[in-house]
């Protein structure tokens, strides 16, 4: 077996797990008895899009995917403190 093939084989797998994460995060997003557990899992859901996107970025050897995954990094991360802030304080904007 060859290293391409097996990347071929190794890229497809984790496309295929990442896929099944964002599902069950989506879930806990979804259908989470509190809040809190429903902000972990849009954390999740969009940390697990952005790695989807990294390796479907490295099967198709394209950097375009690289940024969209950098944006989707960053709008996500901000949205996750805004979340947080907004339930520690009940305010996002002071």
């Amino acid at each position: 077996m060859t290293s391409a093939a097996v990347l071929f084989w190794g890229l497809g797998l984790a496309q295929v797990l990442l896929a099944l994460a964002l599902a069950l995060a989506a879930f806990r997003a979804l259908y989470g008895p509190r809040a809190q557990d429903r902000v972990l899992g849009m954390d999740t859901l969009y940390l697990n899009a952005m790695l989807l996107i990294v390796v479907f970025g490295m099967r198709t050897g394209s950097p375009l995917y690289f940024e969209a995954a950098l944006v989707i990094g960053l709008v996500g991360f901000a949205a996750t403190v805004a979340l947080a802030k907004f339930l520690m304080r009940g305010e996002v904007i002071e």
